[in-house]
């Protein structure tokens, strides 16, 4: 028996004697399956193959964890420590005595939030590892492949971790999408984080928003000026989204103009080609 990984997406599943026939997040057109073929791996394995992960320090109250060599997405999970409470916002597949203990040195972790279902990879291991809930919008509970009573499904458009903490619903990427609002951080200036239901282009004066990114698939206008009507309304200056990219200052017009010129592109009044 033994709790599988797709090696593709990073997504962790439930207990299985045989390997999972398909990784039902890579079959969706989200997501994709590797050229070479759905492949599977173990935790187990990759400590074996000696992955490891880095903490880095990327501002006060915040911590960066990635893992080395990349794997699954590649994506950044975040330790967000504000007044005391320590929160994990989305989550990376690998986790070892190491990573553990260097959290603990940072205070542990008190919960767990994801963004949407491509990080949720090896979130029970982190949750019972640590005994702290993990939070979802009940909107995505069919992408849940491993289940567990930490996982608890919020409702609603947001939902108050801590004070000061606050994930919101903005749908989008996915219906359940999620951003966390931290208004505490930068110095009470405030920073969002995105995952990348709000993504951080490689000009970071702007951000980006799509249903698929490896297929490409654009949202509608509607649905980005939705987005950014709701984060109008937060406190935040600075975005950190999921692949260790940020916009460090003015990101809420950042996203403001963003959103404008993605609905102006979409509907022909951007450019003429």
């Amino acid at each position: 028996m033994g709790n599988y990984i797709c090696v593709t997406c990073g997504v962790q599943y439930e207990s299985s004697i045989q390997v999972p026939d398909q990784c039902v997040i890579c079959n969706e057109e989200r997501q994709y399956v590797n050229k070479n073929g759905q492949s599977w791996v173990t935790l187990e394995t990759m400590i074996k193959e000696n992955y490891y992960n880095n903490i880095l320090f990327e501002e006060k109250g915040l911590h960066s964890i990635t893992t080395s060599p990349a794997f699954g997405i590649g994506q950044t999970a975040y330790l967000v420590q504000s007044d005391g409470f320590n929160l994990l916002w989305d989550c990376i597949s690998f986790i070892d005595v190491k990573t553990l203990n260097k959290i603990r040195e940072l205070g542990g972790l008190n919960a767990i939030a994801l963004s949407h279902p491509h990080y949720y990879s090896t979130q029970v291991e982190w949750a019972e590892a640590f005994d702290v809930p993990i939070y979802i919008h009940e909107d995505d509970k069919e992408w849940v492949m491993r289940q567990s009573d930490k996982i608890i499904f919020w409702s609603g458009e947001s939902h108050e971790l801590h004070d000061g903490l606050v994930i919101h619903r903005l749908g989008g990427h996915f219906k359940g999408g999620a951003v966390l609002e931290w208004k505490g951080g930068n110095e009470q200036k405030g920073i969002l984080l995105t995952g990348d239901i709000i993504q951080v282009a490689a000009d970071n004066r702007w951000v980006s928003f799509m249903y698929s990114y490896p297929n490409l698939i654009p949202l509608p206008a509607a649905k980005v000026q939705e987005i950014a009507n709701v984060v109008s309304e937060l406190t935040f200056d600075r975005i950190y989204n999921a692949f260790h990219r940020a916009v460090k200052k003015d990101a809420k017009m950042a996203v403001q103009k963003s959103a404008k010129r993605y609905v102006d592109a979409l509907n022909g009044l951007l450019f003429n080609t």
